[in-house]
Order: structure tokens, then sequence, then C-alpha cells
């Protein structure tokens, strides 16, 4: 379908006209190829249109597009296309085969495949560089093969960058976890992000990424906790106050696949598919961490109050975490990890 016209108007819901502006340049470029694509797939990701994620994804696709002949064309869908369950719900699309292709952190993957929780083992990857090696690794293709196993496929490269998380509020600053005892701390739908702030005594609430702004503006949650860049491009500051520098947890954007949509796809696309997915994974990577530094500054000049937080007192208090979750990864997961960052608890 070719839109030829991207202005919004009024009676368009906002779903539509995303639809319409995000997906028009792939499926135009098609109309004037003349070819009906092979294989027409989409791409959904949570974050922006002016994303770095967003903008290396459609390139990515369009120079599988271009340089397939035609024969593959992926629609990328910002915002998961405004679906009200966000990421978990579209999760579930991808398993379902509804949607081909979708990124998405490890804390949210791993309830569909548990082992994907260890890129969020709190205090574990010191540094986004440090993560990416562990995710290039051995690390990354024992994530790969259980993913696998619950009909979703992972990529060599395929980790994109979310950043350093960091904790920010509306009520005060986080210097000691007591300061985090009975705040309302919003979590995503994962449960490493719910253990770690139960052991750090204050209370998670659950609240899907697009519920974030809303959840800080009515009072419903005290604070929450994400990378710098994520809070400017959805206007956190409009909602909050402070901002702690905790570096408490990595999180990345795993692309993955439906495994059937995949297989469906002939063994020369797949190779075409996984070499533009490594180099959009590694630019996307520099962008990131340039928008994350650069955010700082973006949001104190906003208004908001910065401090930096010692981990040590924070990392006391996760033995139990360390061991529970241990266990609940295996040893093997667990020692792949080891390997990367050193022993745990």
């Amino acid at each position: 379908m070719t839109h030829d016209h991207q202005d919004f108007h009024p009676g368009w819901s906002r779903r539509a006209f995303l639809s319409t502006a995000v997906a028009g340049p792939l499926a135009a470029a098609g109309g004037r190829a003349q070819q009906r694509p092979a294989f027409a797939f989409t791409q959904y990701h949570n974050q922006t249109a002016d994303s770095p994620l967003h903008r290396r994804l459609t390139d990515m696709w369009t120079a599988v597009r271009d340089e397939s002949g035609g024969r593959i064309e992926v629609r990328v869908f910002p915002e998961n296309n405004k679906h009200p369950g966000s990421d978990p719900a579209v999760l579930q699309m991808l398993v379902a085969g509804e949607v081909e292709f979708f990124t998405l952190m490890g804390g949210i993957l791993g309830n569909v495949v548990p082992a994907a929780n260890v890129q969020q083992v709190p205090f574990a990857f010191r540094s986004a560089a440090a993560a990416h090696r562990a995710m290039d690794g051995a690390l990354g293709a024992y994530l790969r093969q259980e993913m696998t196993a619950r009909g979703i496929v992972g990529f060599p490269v395929g980790a994109f960058d979310n950043g350093m998380r960091q904790m920010a509020g509306r009520t005060r600053p986080i210097r000691t976890p007591a300061d985090l005892a009975g705040l309302r701390m919003r979590v995503p739908d994962g449960r490493m992000f719910d253990d770690l702030f139960r052991a750090l005594g204050s209370e998670p609430v659950t609240v899907n990424s697009s519920g974030i702004y809303d959840a800080l503006k009515s009072g419903r949650v005290d604070a929450q906790e994400n990378p710098l860049a994520y809070m400017h491009s959805f206007r956190h500051y409009e909602v909050m106050k402070y901002v702690s520098m905790t570096n408490h947890m990595w999180s990345g954007f795993n692309l993955i696949a439906n495994r059937a949509a995949w297989n469906r796809l002939p063994d020369d696309l797949k190779t075409l598919i996984e070499r533009h997915a490594a180099r959009a994974v590694r630019l996307q990577r520099q962008d990131q961490e340039r928008a994350n530094r650069d955010a700082r500054g973006a949001l104190a000049g906003r208004g908001l109050a910065f401090n930096d937080a010692d981990e040590a007192p924070f990392r006391a208090r996760l033995s139990g975490l360390y061991a529970t979750w241990k266990q609940m990864l295996g040893a093997t997961c667990w020692s792949l990890l080891e390997a990367e960052v050193g022993r745990l608890g």
C-alpha cells in the first residue's frame, strides 16, 4: 500500500497516522520499484521516532530491501505502534507470529526466555561497553540458544543499546538505600526489577513504558529508573525534580525475530539481514552513548538536580538477590556472566 500524503488529519487516530508516517516511505519505495516483495514483515520497538534506535532500524531495513532487490520489505513502527499493552503485549504478538521483528530488553524478554534476565543483573556490568562485549561473546551466544528453544531468533550482533539505568523522581534524591525506603518505584514488567527494588526497601509498581509520564504526574509512583536519554526523549523532566546517578543496571534492546517467519527466509536473505543488523547495532551503540551523555546536560538545563551515588551500600543489600538468581538462571548462565564481570555476591 502506497501512502502519497503524510500530513496529519484531525480525523485520523494517532496510531493510524504513525503507521502511515513511518511505514509510508518504505511502502512508497516498493511501489516505485513496481515489484511486490516476496516477504512483507513488521518491526516494532518502544522508542520515539527521533531516537537513534528508530533511525538505525529504518536505515537497516531500507538497506536490506535495496540490496535484496526488493524481495523483502519491513515496516518499522516506533513506540510499538501505540499498542496499549506496550512491550509485554508485543512480545506475545512476536511469539504468535503477528509481528515478525521486535527489539526488547532482557528483563521483559525473560518472561518468555528466563535466561535473558541475566542482562538485568544489578551492578553486574559496569558500563554499556562491558555489556556489549558480553552480548557479542559467549554469554550472548548462550542466550540465542535459549531463545531458539522458545521460538525466538536472536542475532550474533543484535543487542542495541539503551544504556546504564539511573534513578529519578519527584520527591527526593537517592543517595543511599535508606532514601528508597517506602518509595513507590516504577518498574517494568520483569521479576529482576521487582526483586531488586524490594531488596533495596522500596515498593515496586509495575507500569509499562508508555505509562511512566502519567504515573509520575498523577503521583501513582514517586520515582522511576531508566537511562537518561529515555527520560529526556519522553519529556519526563516535566514531572520529575531529581536524578541520581546510580548506574545500577545496564539495559539494551535485543533484536529478535519470530522463528517461523525467520525460517521462511532463504539463507542469502538471512545472511544479508545479519550483516546489516550488526552494522546497525554498532552504529546505534555509538549514537546512544552520545545521547545519554548529552541528556545529562539537557536534563540539568531543565532544572533537574543531579547527584552521584556510591554503589557500594546498594550492592551490600543484594547478596540474597544474587544467590536467588544464580540458582534461577543456572550454573552455565551464571558462570558465563561472572566470566565477564567477576564474582557477584
